[in-house]
């Protein structure tokens, strides 16, 4: 049998699909028994660096989260930067900064249109050599920062640490079906950590060490995704992230499609600036170039291969079935004979089904690993559409990313 190229390529997507999902599994069943486990760290002065613009609804809440850390108080500075909000955010701030001595309020001298500059600001006024980095829409645990501080206290090549991203609330349909994808994100996340290939440290909570990043240059103003990008300069210049599983931070997310759809667009631009800016170390310069820059090419161009062939082909059959019965109706002859229906499902089916099957159980390890038994066992129909449809929506929004990118038409 003779393979169309739109076969071959299918036969591609299907191989690099599945050898990644097998990696997953491989590196989680060796590593199973540790995938909650974090080395042991003690309190150092650190200082919470948080960017702000137009939160007066979620600022005061996260302001409190901060306060709330099992922490020794007298080693925290929390940093509030305002990028030149339009609403009572700085006032809020203010009222916190007037009960707390440990609660300062930058503001920005314009608004910059994203969250580096902010934080870069943040760091240079920051007087405590390590980092965190906080959303203002976000709540880590409280035993959030004891547990990521040993990460960089027990190997001095760590730069970063980032800790498990959850979706706050679950009561919108939309909701539910981010709090999926946040937890198998969260566990894939740490499938990562244990092979040295963590490439991001998410903006909600991440914990660094301050020389580090005065070393590499600080946060990229020009980058969508900034805690992408850092960490990628990071790697290259030596350095690593690492993920904590034992503890998280609940960030608020999209409550309407179009918002979500917006965030989303912002995500994959970042990531495409980022690819950009490394792709000539492909297959150079340690991890970055071994693994985190192919891996991260990989994921988007399997999604979009994936869903343009799945398009096609059932597009073509489609068009082929109704020229068919077009003909044989002019003609007057048979729509479908007896023995022309082949009810033996293609090689191109199996591996599709097998994919999506394996996919699937692969999102319900996360759940499981994440114990979210909720989303899990009690939402068959969010499940239902997070596997049909949710993730269907991916390859749409990169082709929209890589449009409004070559346009130069984008914004936070």
């Amino acid at each position: 049998m003779t393979l169309s190229v739109i076969e071959t390529i299918y036969f591609i997507y299907i191989f690099l699909a599945l050898y990644m999902l097998s990696l997953f599994v491989l590196i989680y069943v060796h590593n199973r028994k540790e995938m909650l486990t974090y080395p042991k760290g003690k309190a150092e002065p650190v200082s919470i660096i948080m960017p702000c613009f137009n939160e007066g609804k979620h600022i005061g809440q996260a302001i409190e989260s901060l306060l709330k850390l099992d922490y020794p108080k007298g080693m925290i500075e929390i940093i509030v930067v305002d990028d030149k909000s339009q609403d009572n955010s700085a006032e809020i701030i203010e009222q916190y900064t007037k009960k707390y001595s440990n609660v300062k309020l930058i503001v920005n001298k314009r608004n910059s249109g994203g969250a580096a500059e902010p934080t870069n600001l943040g760091i240079r006024a920051a007087k405590y050599d390590y980092i965190a980095v906080a959303d203002s829409d976000s709540t880590p645990d409280p035993d959030a920062l004891i547990k990521m501080i040993g990460f960089l206290q027990d190997d001095l090549t760590v730069g970063g640490v980032t800790c498990a991203i959850m979706a706050k609330h679950r009561s919108k349909f939309i909701e539910k079906l981010q709090a999926i994808e946040y937890s198998v994100i969260a566990f894939t996340r740490k499938l990562l950590d244990k092979i040295d290939a963590v490439y991001v440290t998410p903006g909600p909570f991440a914990l660094y060490r301050k020389k580090v990043l005065l070393e590499i240059g600080l946060f990229d103003t020009k980058n969508m995704t900034q805690d992408i990008e850092i960490v990628w300069r990071m790697v290259y210049h030596g350095y690593k992230a690492r993920m904590c599983l034992a503890t998280k931070t609940h960030s608020i997310t999209p409550t309407k499609f179009k918002n979500w759809w917006k965030q989303r667009i912002r995500w994959n631009i970042g990531g495409l600036q980022t690819i950009v800016k490394y792709k000539s170390f492909f297959l150079r310069k340690g991890m970055l170039g071994a693994f985190i820059l192919p891996f991260f090419i990989v994921s988007l161009v399997v999604g979009i291969v994936g869903i343009s062939i799945f398009t096609y082909l059932n597009i073509r059959k489609i068009f082929v079935s109704y020229l068919a019965t077009k003909l044989s109706v002019s003609a007057g002859t048979e729509i479908l004979r007896l023995s022309e229906l082949n009810l033996n499902p293609s090689i191109l089916n199996f591996f599709g089904i097998s994919l999506f099957i394996l996919g699937a159980l692969f999102t319900f390890l996360g759940l499981t690993v994440m114990n979210e038994k909720e989303l899990r066992n009690k939402n068959p129909v969010a499940l239902g559409f997070y596997f049909v449809l949710y993730l269907a929506l991916y390859p749409l929004i990169l082709i929209t990313s890589i449009y409004k990118l070559a346009r130069g038409k984008y914004s936070w």
